[in-house]
């Protein structure tokens, strides 16, 4: 079953570790900066779309962000 709480979290972390500022970040994923805090601060998770933007410009591997390998061993 996917859980929000973990890929939330690593959203988290990967926007921290970035060392860019939310508007930097929002400017090239494409999105407000408001909407980067409400990752970070208010539980919102990305749509889609926005997430795809945010692995390729953080440059992660979006398998992980899911934690699909996690998922795979519960099976």
């Amino acid at each position: 079953m996917i859980k929000l709480d973990p890929i939330r979290k690593k959203i988290i972390e990967a926007i921290k570790q970035s060392g860019m500022s939310k508007s930097d970040l929002a400017t090239r994923v494409g999105v407000c900066h408001q909407a980067i805090g409400q990752y970070l601060y208010q539980n919102k998770m990305p749509a889609l779309d926005t997430l795809a933007n945010l692995c390729a410009v953080l440059d992660l591997d979006a398998n992980e962000i899911l934690c699909v390998a996690d998922y795979n061993k519960e099976d």
